[in-house]
């Protein structure tokens, strides 16, 4: 449920509608996701937002750690105060965060083994990666590169698992937390990888930036989508009245905050396909043909 807030094109889009917004708070996935639960979704006949527990809205909003300055979105909600921002998540938002490490991290090596922008054989320096790539091509010496590259990925992901459960538990021994609100004041994560694991994993992604997030082609569509994104905010925040209805009902004056809200929530609410249909609808001249 974390990722309900995310903008069309990824960070890319992200980017992009916070730059665009930015005179109007601009804009945060995390947040939105918080909005999206507690304000857009509109499910039940005497209130907005979903019926979520505290402890749920809790995980969403402090997904990436406490929150002592958090946004207006998120400090002005009823719950906020029993939400303890300012403290640690939930252990449930903790695992979850890291989850997402372990997904991005192995989702992302396997789309740039596979788009060529390096091979396995470039990952064989990499700290514990290395050793599963070496484990791999040692124990299947005679198997297609595809094959290997699931292997790799697949031993990768156990391995990280691994770490994170014996780390955890050896937090928890240590801790040992008898109630959620133990685990908020614990004063640290209790949810996490080892020291080497840490550090292996932060060396994947400086590898995958260096070799996959920078590169030209990357670079390019990430610019394509900046553009895109851009311009449908500019459009509709200068001219609500190309909104859709039930988004216009929503707007004030062009420029206004009131708009911008409603151009957020719009656009953030988007898939690929959807935003790139939007910006043609309102750029494409084609249509003004005879």
């Amino acid at each position: 449920a974390h990722d309900l807030g995310h903008s069309p094109f990824g960070h890319a889009g992200e980017w992009a509608l916070d730059a665009a917004l930015r005179p109007f708070g601009g804009f945060d996935h995390n947040v939105q996701t918080f909005r999206v639960v507690t304000r857009l979704e509109q499910r039940y006949a005497l209130f907005d937002g979903l019926n979520l527990s505290v402890e749920t809205l809790e995980g969403l909003a402090k997904h990436n750690g406490p929150l002592p300055t958090p946004s207006p979105a998120i400090a002005d909600h009823p719950l906020a105060a029993a939400m303890q921002l300012a403290l640690q998540p939930p252990l449930e938002a903790q695992i979850s965060a890291i989850a997402d490490d372990v997904a991005y991290c192995n989702h992302d090596m396997d789309d740039g083994l596979r788009a060529g922008f390096f091979t396995l054989a470039d990952l064989r320096d990499l700290p514990v990666v290395g050793a599963v790539v070496r484990e791999v091509e040692t124990a299947h010496p005679a198997v297609d590169a595809r094959r290997l590259i699931h292997e790799t990925n697949r031993r990768l992901i156990d391995r990280m698992v691994a770490d994170l459960v014996a780390e955890t538990e050896r937090r928890l021994a240590e801790t040992r937390p008898r109630s959620v609100q133990d685990v908020r004041e614990a004063g640290r994560p209790l949810a996490g990888f080892s020291a080497e694991m840490t550090t292996a994993v932060g060396k994947l992604r400086h590898f995958l930036h260096a070799r996959m997030y920078r590169h030209y082609k990357v670079n390019r569509m990430a610019r394509k989508a900046q553009r895109l994104v851009t311009e449908l905010v500019g459009a509709l925040l200068h001219a609500p009245d190309c909104l859709p209805d039930r988004w216009q009902q929503r707007a004030g004056a062009p420029g206004s905050a009131a708009t911008a809200d409603a151009v957020r929530d719009y656009v953030a609410g988007m898939t690929d396909r959807y935003a790139v249909d939007e910006h043609d609808r309102l750029f494409k001249l084609a249509g003004f043909r005879s």
